[in-house]
C-alpha cells in the first residue's frame, strides 16, 4: 500500500474560516486557542509538526472583543528596544483604543503558536478587521458549520474519481 495515501492536493488545501467576535460569547483566550489550531491545521488528518498545512482566519467585529475579570485595566503589554531605560508597557484598554481589538487579538494568537520558523506564516494568514466588512468573502467556503464536502463541485469531484476508479 502506498505511503501517501491521504496526502493529495485536496487533503493539503488551505480554506478560510470566518470567526465575528460580535456574536462569538468565548473570551480572548479560548478565542485565540481556537484561531491558533485552525491556522497551525491541527484539525486536519494530514497536521504535522513540521510543515505548514493550516488555513485562513478571517476574524470579523475585533472591536466587540470580550475578556474576563479587569484584564482590560489591568493586563500590560510591554516592549523593549534593549537600550536602557527604554521599557514601555501599555494597557490593554489603551491599546485597545490605539490599534484596535485586532492588535490584542494578534498578540494573543501569536502567544499561543509554537516559537519557530513557521510562526510569521502562519499569523499572515490571521485577517484581523475592526468591523463586519472585509475583502474576503469570495474565499469563504465555510460559513455556519458548513462543510466543504456539501459544496456540489468537490461533490461532482468525488463522483468522477469513483467512476474513474472503477
Amino acid at each position: 500500500m502506498s505511503q501517501f495515501v491521504g496526502q493529495t492536493r485536496l487533503a493539503y488545501s488551505r480554506t478560510w474560516h470566518t470567526v465575528n467576535l460580535s456574536n462569538d460569547s468565548r473570551p480572548l483566550g479560548r478565542l485565540a486557542t481556537a484561531i491558533a489550531i485552525a491556522l497551525m491545521g491541527k484539525h486536519k488528518p494530514i497536521y504535522d509538526p513540521s510543515t505548514d498545512c493550516g488555513d485562513y482566519v478571517v476574524a470579523v467585529g475585533c472591536h466587540d472583543l470580550k475578556v474576563t475579570g479587569k484584564k482590560l485595566v489591568q493586563k500590560k503589554y510591554y516592549s523593549h528596544t534593549t537600550r536602557p531605560g527604554s521599557l514601555k508597557s501599555i494597557t490593554m484598554e489603551r491599546m485597545m483604543g490605539k490599534w484596535g481589538g485586532g492588535e490584542v487579538l494578534r498578540r494573543a494568537v501569536r502567544g499561543m503558536l509554537p516559537k519557530n520558523r513557521l510562526r510569521d506564516d502562519r499569523m499572515a494568514r490571521l485577517k484581523c478587521f475592526e468591523g463586519q466588512a472585509h475583502p474576503y468573502k469570495q474565499n469563504i467556503v465555510r460559513l455556519g458549520g458548513s462543510s466543504v464536502a456539501q459544496l456540489p463541485e468537490v461533490k461532482a469531484a468525488f463522483a468522477q474519481e469513483t467512476v474513474q476508479a472503477q
